[in-house]
């Protein structure tokens, strides 16, 4: 009786294929302490940003920016009227005590035109942008702005880390399932090919 040599293949015997990689997910991220604005107009946290009490997630937000912006309106009216007034009190069409009164209420409208206020714009993934006017000093806004900014872009990165390892798992799970395949039809060729014979 002739047999098939001991090094080649029987058909209807299963592939095992090997054990794909193991591709480690990413660790996740440590908890932050919440953030709040020294007004409470605005706060963070790990996942979201609330401003004047509309919130935000942090993942569908691109970046944040933070930008002083004067009051044209009425930095124009505080000018022109402050112009008119000491004009009107030079060709003496004014007393004294009308000029000096004009002279200070378009003196305050100037300076508070000037002073202005703090235009915290959010850039929204595939969507339009948001602004909120915040008042107060630039400086702790933009400090403010910059936190957010690195928690925003923490969670991009962590979800990007997460994303290529399971697109990694996935293409190592169609490898393996070819090859198990190709192992399928090759043992199965194998088998319907084979020359060997039992004689009596």
């Amino acid at each position: 009786m002739l047999t098939a040599p001991p090094d080649a293949p029987a058909s209807g015997l299963a592939y095992a294929p090997p054990a794909p990689e193991f591709f480690p997910m990413p660790a996740p991220l440590p908890p932050l302490p919440p953030l709040v604005s020294d007004d409470g107009r605005a706060s963070l946290t790990d996942s979201t940003l609330t401003v004047r009490g509309q919130e935000f997630l942090l993942r569908e937000l691109e970046r944040a920016e933070v930008a002083p912006v004067k009051w044209i309106l009425w930095y124009l009216l505080g000018g022109l009227g402050l112009a008119a007034v000491m004009i009107a009190f030079l060709q003496n069409w004014l007393h004294t005590g009308p000029a000096m009164l004009g002279m200070a209420l378009t003196a305050l409208l100037l300076a508070y035109g000037h002073r202005g206020t703090n235009r915290l714009r959010l850039h929204r993934l595939g969507r339009e942008a948001v602004n909120f006017a915040l008042p107060g000093e630039t400086p702790p806004w933009q400090r403010f702005v910059a936190e957010t900014n690195r928690r925003i872009f923490r969670l991009h990165d962590h979800a990007a880390r997460e994303a290529a390892a399971l697109l990694a798992a996935a293409d190592e799970a169609r490898r393996q399932a070819a090859l198990a395949a190709q192992a399928d039809a090759e043992g199965a060729d194998y088998g319907n090919n084979n020359p060997l014979s039992t004689s009596q």
